[in-house]
């Protein structure tokens, strides 16, 4: 299991990087990135201390430890800009929390988005096809979220990307301990988006393909 996609006290996440670290792997996690949510006013305090975490502790971990950001009601206009800066700042993923049904997204982030080139666009709600294959070209991978209430439209998500081709991953968006699920379950709430258990295992490869591309 890998994932791409988690919180800690940084942000609204409920685990000290070691504890949510150590969790996962016992868990079974192979790869975690955490990825808090950040705007302008934190993203640099909150990278600066997750990567000093991951350089002096990721390797006492049996899980390969990653520090990304999760760029979070962000306007739109400013994406793309903030994409580039915190790539400068460290980040080795870098998602943008996308148009979930659940909560006042700008209209057009999840466009802005992709555009930037980010390796993840989070939950990204009732994606349009031009945007999935806008996608399908930068090489973004879309969500399927196992967290309540962004996974209302995993179904829509999971039916557009095997119509145009764009790459899938699965994340938790683990904000507490009972977020980092089974691997059964997450097998199961991706076949409940429509997946086909080889699209499920395919899910998996893309995620180890950006953790390769971190570990480089």
């Amino acid at each position: 299991m890998i994932d791409l996609h988690t919180h800690t006290i940084f942000s609204d996440g409920e685990l000290i990087p070691a504890e949510l670290v150590r969790r996962a792997e016992v868990a079974g996690y192979k790869a975690l990135c955490m990825t808090d949510h950040a705007d302008e006013s934190t993203m640099y305090y909150t990278l600066e201390n997750i990567l000093r975490f991951v350089k002096k502790h990721g390797h006492f971990f049996d899980i390969n430890v990653m520090a990304g950001v999760e760029l979070t009601h962000v306007p739109p206009a400013l994406i793309e800009g903030m994409v580039q800066d915190a790539r400068k700042a460290g980040a080795q993923v870098v998602l943008v929390h996308g148009e979930t049904p659940v909560e006042p997204v700008a209209p057009g982030t999840n466009l802005a988005a992709i555009e930037a080139g980010v390796d993840v666009l989070a939950h990204p709600g009732l994606i349009t096809d031009e945007e999935v294959k806008l996608a399908v070209e930068k090489g973004v991978a879309l969500e399927i979220t196992t967290r309540g209430g962004h996974s209302y439209t995993n179904g829509h998500v999971a039916a557009l990307a095997r119509k145009h081709g764009a790459k899938l991953v699965v994340n938790n968006d683990a904000h507490a301990p009972c977020d980092l699920i089974s691997s059964d379950l997450r097998k199961t709430i991706a076949l409940g988006a429509g997946l086909t258990v080889e699209e499920y295992r395919q899910t998996g490869s893309n995620a180890w393909e950006i953790v390769q591309r971190c570990m480089k």
